[in-house]
């Protein structure tokens, strides 16, 4: 083994006490998808003491209880005093993850029951091959309020390319399903 990949940093998170491994990095489409989604919302908090974040810092999502983080690939924060180092202890006011093989399931399930229980309001899962699950905490627990599949086939009566999303929290930031997906062909 080279000097450089023993010394090279390693992506991780730690859920419920368990430290996973989140190489290697997700695949091109992956990115895309990421940096669309980053993109207009990095543009919609202009002039906001908010902050968006990619895939660059960790969330202790209980950090009274444990040392548990996770990365977000997307997270909108707003309370800049939960800023310390390369993490945040506060409560986002959005995350997204984009679905890989190899953490689907962890998106689903147990990362989205960490980020309900320390009560994001807004969580959004979003798949490579062209879905948006949509989920708001209400009362204290996440409901699918909407889920789309694109269909960019103007020929096809399903059509919905055009179909505007936009933040809850964040009216003012909209994005259409072919923006989401813009370029992952």
């Amino acid at each position: 083994m080279s000097l450089f990949k023993e010394t090279e940093p390693r992506k991780q998170e730690k859920i419920n006490g368990i430290i996973y491994d989140m190489s290697p990095a997700p695949n091109y489409r992956h990115g895309i998808i990421n940096g669309n989604i980053y993109n207009k919302i990095k543009n919609g908090l202009k002039n906001s003491l908010c902050m968006a974040f990619i895939e660059n810092l960790d969330f202790n999502y209980h950090p009274k209880e444990n040392d548990d983080y996770m990365r977000p690939d997307l997270m909108i924060i707003c309370d800049r005093k939960h800023l310390k180092g390369g993490s945040y202890s506060g409560v986002p006011k959005f995350i997204a993850e984009i679905l890989s093989p190899s953490t689907a399931m962890r998106d689903k399930t147990e990362k989205k029951d960490a980020y309900e229980q320390a009560g994001v309001p807004e969580y959004w899962i979003v798949s490579q091959q062209g879905s948006v699950e949509i989920y708001y905490l209400e009362q204290g627990s996440y409901k699918l309020t909407e889920s789309y599949i694109l269909q960019d086939d103007e020929e096809e009566e399903d059509y919905n390319a055009q179909t505007v999303i936009s933040l809850r929290e964040f009216p003012n930031i909209t994005m259409t399903l072919a923006e989401i997906f813009e370029n992952v062909d």
